[in-house]
C-alpha cells in the first residue's frame, strides 16, 4: 500500500510541475485573487490556464464524488494532493465560498436534484455564492434572525416569499446565489422556526447596497428582500431543520478561512518587516524586549500551523472537529489582532500610514491590516460566541 501511495505522490508531483505555471507558485495578494462565478475574469493566462487545468481535473473539490465535477480521491490522496500543492507553494486556482462551505452541506443535506442543479456549476466556476446569515438585530445571537420566509402554493406552484434583509454579506454585489437562514415559523422556539434555502440573486426584489470599511474596503454588503419568491425545491433539509443544516456549514466555514492562510493568504508576511526591523544597519539585533514579543508571536504561528494539520487530518478520518474548529477560529483571529498590534506598536506612528509616497507599501498594508483585523475576531462568529462554544462542547461546561 505505501508503495501505492507513493506512486500516487509521484504523479501528483509531476502534474502539478508540468500544470501549475511558476507565476502561479508565488505568495498572492487580493488583486490576484480568482473568484468564480458569472463576473469571472482573469488577469493573466497563467490564471486562466491554472484554473481550467485544477477544474477539467477536478480538483477544485478533490474529496468530491466524479458525477458532482469532484476529483473522487480519498483522504489519504487528499492529503497527498494538500501537501504536494504546499511543497510547490501552489496559489488556489480559485476561491469559492459554494465551494468550499456549501457544497459539503448539499452532499450531506441535499437531494439529487439539488446536487445536481448547484455542485456542478459551482465545480465548472460558474457560480459564486455569499453567505445570509446576519442581520442588523441577529448577528452573535443568530437564532433571533427576522427574515421570513411564507409558504405559499399557487398557480405557479411551491414556493416561499422571503422578505427581510441581511448584513454584513460579504461580496453580496458580485454573487449569483445566496445560501440563507429564513424564518418559517414564527410561532416555534427560535431555533425551531429557522430554515436553510437557497436564493438567486436575480431574482425580483432582491437588492443590495455595499458596506465602506474602516479599512476603506467594501467587500460587506446589506442585502434586501422585497416579496422574493423562491421556489420550493431550493429549501435544503426539513422546514424548521435549518438550524442543524447551518451549524454542520459554519464547521465547513471555519475550515474555509484557512484557505485564505498558510501560503495562499491574500497578504504580504507581516513579521517579515517585524524582523528587518528588529537588526541594525550591520545585521545585529536591537531592541530585546521587542524581539521578545516577535518570538512569541512566530512560535504561537508555528504551533497554529502544526494544530491546524492535526485537525485537518481528523476531519479527513471522520472525526468530530466541531470543538477544535470553535478553538482553532478563536486563535487564528486573535493571533491576527495580536499581530497587528505588535506591529503598530514597532512602527509606531508610520503604521497609521493611510496614502502618501513617504511611507512604503508595507507601512500602508500594515494600517489597512490592522484595522481590518478588528473584524476577524466578529465575522464567521465572534470571539466570546467561540469561547461559549468551547465552554460547552470541548470542556462540557452547563449552559
Amino acid at each position: 500500500m505505501n508503495d501505492e501511495m507513493e506512486a500516487f505522490r509521484a504523479e501528483v508531483r509531476a502534474w502539478l510541475e508540468a500544470n501549475c505555471p511558476l507565476s502561479m507558485r508565488r505568495p498572492i495578494v487580493p488583486e490576484e485573487m480568482v473568484w468564480s462565478g458569472s463576473k469571472l475574469q482573469f488577469q493573466t493566462e497563467d490564471q486562466r490556464l491554472w484554473f481550467e487545468r485544477m477544474r477539467d481535473r477536478g480538483w477544485f473539490a478533490p474529496g468530491w464524488p466524479v458525477e458532482y465535477g469532484g476529483g473522487g480521491l480519498d483522504p489519504r490522496r487528499q492529503r497527498v494532493l494538500e501537501q504536494e500543492m504546499a511543497r510547490l507553494g501552489c496559489r488556489q486556482p480559485q476561491y469559492n465560498l459554494g465551494v468550499w462551505m456549501l457544497g459539503p452541506v448539499l452532499l450531506e443535506f441535499g437531494t439529487e436534484a439539488q446536487k445536481r442543479e448547484h455542485l456542478i456549476p459551482m465545480m465548472q466556476g460558474r457560480t459564486r455564492w455569499c453567505q445570509g446569515f446576519s442581520e442588523p438585530n441577529a448577528g452573535s445571537d443568530l437564532a433571533s434572525l427576522r427574515t421570513s420566509a411564507r409558504h405559499v402554493q399557487d398557480e405557479e406552484g411551491e414556493a416561499y416569499i422571503v422578505n427581510g434583509s441581511k448584513i454584513w454579506t460579504s461580496y453580496g454585489d458580485q454573487s449569483d446565489w445566496m445560501y440563507a437562514l429564513v424564518r418559517t415559523d414564527a410561532g416555534a422556539r427560535k431555533q425551531e422556526g429557522i430554515s436553510f434555502l437557497l436564493i438567486d440573486m436575480s431574482s425580483p426584489g432582491v437588492s443590495v447596497k455595499p458596506i465602506e470599511l474602516i479599512s476603506g474596503k467594501s467587500s460587506f454588503c446589506e442585502v434586501f428582500f422585497d416579496d422574493v419568491r423562491v421556489p420550493a425545491r431550493h429549501l435544503v433539509g426539513p422546514r424548521g431543520g435549518g438550524w442543524a443544516v447551518a451549524k454542520q456549514l459554519l464547521q465547513h466555514e471555519r475550515a474555509a478561512m484557512s484557505k485564505f492562510t498558510e501560503g495562499s493568504a491574500p497578504s504580504h508576511d507581516a513579521l517579515a518587516l517585524a524582523r528587518a526591523c528588529l537588526v541594525d544597519e550591520d545585521g545585529a539585533p536591537r531592541e530585546p524586549v521587542l524581539r521578545d514579543g516577535l518570538a512569541r508571536l512566530l512560535m504561537d504561528e508555528q504551533a497554529f500551523s502544526l494544530t491546524h494539520r492535526r485537525v485537518k487530518e481528523m476531519a479527513l478520518a471522520g472525526q468530530d472537529v466541531s470543538g477544535p474548529a470553535a478553538i482553532m477560529k478563536l486563535v487564528q483571529t486573535e493571533q491576527e489582532a495580536a499581530k497587528y498590534e505588535f506591529l503598530t506598536q514597532l512602527l509606531g506612528q508610520r503604521a497609521l500610514g493611510w496614502e502618501g509616497e513617504e511611507f512604503t507599501r508595507d507601512e500602508l498594508e500594515v494600517c489597512r491590516a490592522w484595522l481590518l483585523s478588528k473584524t476577524y475576531m466578529i465575522a464567521g462568529g465572534s470571539s466570546e460566541v467561540q469561547l461559549n462554544i468551547i465552554a460547552k462542547r470541548v470542556l462540557g461546561l452547563p449552559e
